[in-house]
């Protein structure tokens, strides 16, 4: 059987991957009056009282809404919300399994932004987060920004900022390996999406200043006729030097490539021309950018991918269920700049500088400890 034909069967036999477990005993008539009717008007009163009790009572201080359109999934695309409930139950099992953290699917339907900020607006108080989760640019971006000044919880857009942060501790050991400052990295990062803009984002945020994005018209570049207002902003304060072209040109003496793109869009000769130790990130899912053996051939120094069958995946996992885990355990009500930071330096620092080579600049994603120390890095950064 192929993995589509064996999770097919695994689907129909799980019938859905989560369930509701009750915490609470409803054994007999003390323990149904204590959970239910009559005891249960007492920390509906109290909470009435004082709202912040709801993190005391009920479950909300562990509780996330995982919550789509269906309109960017996966690298499945524009499938719908239906269709996308199997990738949000199973985004929940991850923030069960990794970090013991409660989460609920909710596929909404709808891509007016009004709407979909409204709705979450209105079901916002039952969790402890917001996990917005494959909603199409430049959308997501208007719907996130809305969302954090409505709302007095966590809002995090996985898609944009946990595979940023994935991206930055990658680089954060990828710059010791090859000797070089972050700050004095130069980076290409291809595919200007939701993704692609928002690891440009957190890259300056570690000090990396030299930052070239491309897209499928080419090099953004100050005035460039093909670029939506997002990648216009960016184009402001990424390519200093106002360079234009194509992905072959800007990959030119780089140091680094990012790709959240297409299969087959860098070449051998591409990757010939970038400086010594290049390092490529090609996370393109299921096929890269360039496949690992064939960039290894070319030069490249340290590979990643999205995938679990080659070395350095770049998984999404490593982030967010420590990322939430440590936003709810120390009541913030954000997920900021800095605690991102963090988390990233949290998750490169799991490798000890004895253990780091090329092929291990990040940890596994079943390493316990990951989860574990992002939530300590983000409560620490919390805390601060």
């Amino acid at each position: 059987m192929t993995v589509n034909e064996k999770a097919l069967e695994k689907h129909a036999q799980w019938q859905g991957k989560i369930e509701v477990v009750s915490r609470a005993p409803v054994t007999n008539r003390e323990e149904l009056s204590l959970a239910y009717t009559p005891g249960v008007a007492a920390p509906c009163l109290e909470i009435e009282k004082d709202p912040e009790l709801a993190y005391q009572y009920t479950r909300k201080g562990n509780l996330v809404a995982v919550i789509t359109d269906g309109t960017a999934v996966l690298g499945l695309g524009d499938i719908g919300p239906q269709a996308a409930m199997p990738v949000m139950e199973g985004k929940c099992c991850l923030f069960k399994e990794f970090a013991g953290v409660d989460a609920i699917p909710i596929c909404v339907n709808s891509k007016d932004v009004d709407e979909i900020v409204r709705t979450i607006e209105l079901i916002g108080q039952s969790f402890g987060g917001i996990n917005l989760e494959d909603i199409s640019a430049p959308r997501c971006f208007e719907i996130e920004r809305q969302l954090k000044e409505k709302l007095n919880i966590p809002v995090f857009h996985d898609d944009q900022h946990g595979t940023a942060i994935i991206v930055g501790a990658a680089m954060i050991n990828s710059a010791k390996l090859v000797g070089k400052a972050l700050s004095d990295l130069k980076v290409v990062v291809n595919g200007a999406g939701a993704a692609g803009i928002a690891i440009a984002k957190f890259l300056m945020l570690l000090g990396i200043r030299k930052i070239i994005m491309c897209d499928k018209d080419g090099i953004l570049y100050r005035g460039a006729p093909y670029m939506n207002e997002a990648q216009a902003q960016m184009a402001e304060v990424t390519n200093p030097e106002n360079r234009t072209g194509l992905l072959k040109d800007a990959m030119v003496g780089a140091d680094a490539f990012v790709g959240v793109s297409r299969p087959n869009l860098v070449t051998p000769d591409m990757i010939r021309s970038m400086s010594e130790k290049p390092v490529i990130f090609a996370m393109a899912n299921p096929v890269p950018e360039i496949m690992p053996d064939e960039a290894k051939a070319a030069g490249a120094y340290i590979v990643g991918t999205g995938r679990s069958d080659f070395p350095n995946q770049i998984n999404n996992v490593l982030a967010f269920p420590g990322i939430f885990k440590g936003a709810l355990e120390s009541r913030a009500n954000d997920i900021t700049d800095e605690m991102k930071v963090s988390a990233a330096y949290g998750i490169a620092g799991i490798i000890s500088d004895e253990e780091l080579n090329p092929e291990y600049i990040l940890p596994d994603a079943f390493n316990k400890q990951v989860a574990v120390n992002v939530a300590k890095a983000v409560a620490d950064a919390v805390r601060k």
